[in-house]
C-alpha cells in the first residue's frame, strides 16, 4: 500500500483527500518511480476545480516529481532501477509516494542537480525554456514584459533572462516581491496593485512598448499585456490564474497595432524524448552553472499529507517562486 493524494468531485482545495491505493506494476514502456519531492503547480488548481477536465473521478493530481526508479516495464532501455529521476507531463497522479510514468517522460539527473530542485523547476523550467527559447527567440538586448514575475515559472524567467543578456520587465503585487524579482534578474519591475502597467511599460521603453508579452495571468491582465505592446507585437498567453481570457473580439487586434496572439502549452513543444532532452539538457545546464538558482523556502514544502493546505496558500497568492509536497511526511 502507498499514499496518495486524489479528489471525487471538483471544486475548491477541500475536495483533496489523502487516501491509500496499491500501486500496479508499470506497464510495458513504463517506469515507476518512488517519489521524493513533488512539484505543485498552477495548472493543478485548473485540474482540481475542474477549469481542465478530467477523464473520470476518483483522479490522481499533478504531473511532476523526482524521486528513484523502484521498478521498470518492457521496452524501457534508457532507465534502470535505482537511477535518480525527474518527471513531467505524466498522466495525473503525481501527488503521491508512488507513480507510475511513460519512460518517453522521464530523465535521469544529473549528479549535480537535487531532487528538491529538480521537483521546483523541472515543469517550470521547461516551460520558460519553450517560452523563450522556441515561441519567441529572447535575445541579448531585448525588453520585454513579464506578468507574475516573482512567481514559480517567473523567478526562473528573471534568471533565464538575466543569462541571455536581455531586460525582463516582470509585474508583481507588493514591494517584497518586487524585491524578489530584481534580485532573481529582473531590469524593472511594475507593482500592478500601485502603477499602471501599460503607462509604466510606455515610459521604462520610452515610448516603444515592447515586442512580446508573456501572460499567464489571463483574463485580470488581458488588455494591459495587449496595451503594452508595439505595433505588431506578440503577447504569449500561457496560463489563466485570474481566470481564461474569453469572448476575444479578433478586432481589438487590429485597433491596437496588428498585433499577434499565441496560446501554447508545454505538451506542443515537448512531444517526444528527444525534445525532452534538449530542453532538460538547456535547463539543468543552467542549474549546474548557478545562473538558475531554484531554493525552495521551507515554509512552502509541505507534507504530501497537507496538500490541501499547499493549494489554499498556492491560490492566495502568498507564495514566492517554487512549492513542494514531500512524501512520507
Amino acid at each position: 500500500m502507498a499514499k496518495r493524494i486524489q479528489f471525487s468531485a471538483t471544486g475548491g482545495p477541500e475536495v483533496l483527500e489523502y487516501v491509500d491505493f496499491e500501486p500496479q506494476d508499470p506497464a510495458a514502456g513504463e517506469v515507476q518511480v518512488e517519489n521524493k519531492a513533488i512539484g505543485i503547480n498552477y495548472i493543478d488548481t485548473y485540474v482540481r476545480s475542474g477549469l481542465y477536465p478530467t477523464a473520470s473521478l476518483p483522479s490522481g493530481l499533478g504531473t511532476e516529481a523526482a524521486g528513484v526508479v523502484t521498478k521498470v516495464g518492457a521496452e524501457v532501455k534508457h532507465v534502470k532501477v535505482g537511477d535518480r529521476v525527474v518527471y513531467a507531463q505524466s498522466p495525473l497522479g503525481s501527488y503521491s509516494e508512488i507513480h507510475n510514468v511513460s519512460g518517453q517522460k522521464v530523465f535521469v539527473l544529473p549528479d549535480a542537480i537535487s531532487f528538491e530542485q529538480a521537483a521546483a523547476a523541472f515543469l517550470k523550467g521547461l516551460t520558460v525554456q519553450y517560452l523563450f527559447r522556441q515561441t519567441y527567440k529572447v535575445k541579448a538586448g531585448d525588453v520585454f514584459l513579464f506578468q507574475a514575475a516573482a512567481g514559480g515559472v517567473g523567478l526562473i524567467a528573471c534568471q533565464w533572462a538575466k543569462a541571455l543578456g536581455a531586460k525582463l520587465i516582470g509585474t508583481v503585487g507588493s514591494d517584497e516581491k518586487a524585491v524578489l524579482a530584481k534580485e532573481a534578474g529582473a531590469w524593472a519591475t511594475i507593482n500592478y496593485q500601485t502603477e499602471d502597467i501599460a503607462a509604466r511599460v510606455a515610459e521604462l521603453t520610452q515610448g516603444e512598448k515592447v515586442s512580446v508579452v508573456y501572460d499567464s495571468v489571463g483574463k485580470s491582465t488581458w488588455l494591459d499585456s495587449l496595451n503594452s505592446l508595439k505595433r505588431q507585437g506578440l503577447l504569449v498567453s500561457f496560463g489563466n490564474a485570474s481566470g481564461p481570457v474569453t469572448g476575444v473580439d479578433l478586432g481589438i487586434l487590429n485597433q491596437k497595432g496588428s498585433l499577434y496572439v499565441t496560446r501554447p502549452s508545454l505538451n506542443n513543444y515537448v512531444t517526444n524524448y528527444e525534445e525532452l532532452t534538449a530542453a532538460s539538457e538547456e535547463l539543468f545546464s543552467l542549474i549546474a552553472s548557478g545562473a538558475i538558482k531554484v531554493d525552495v523556502k521551507d515554509t512552502q514544502k509541505f507534507p504530501l499529507s497537507q496538500a490541501r493546505k499547499a493549494h489554499e496558500t498556492l491560490e492566495s497568492r502568498a507564495t514566492t517562486g517554487s512549492s513542494l509536497l514531500i512524501p512520507g511526511q
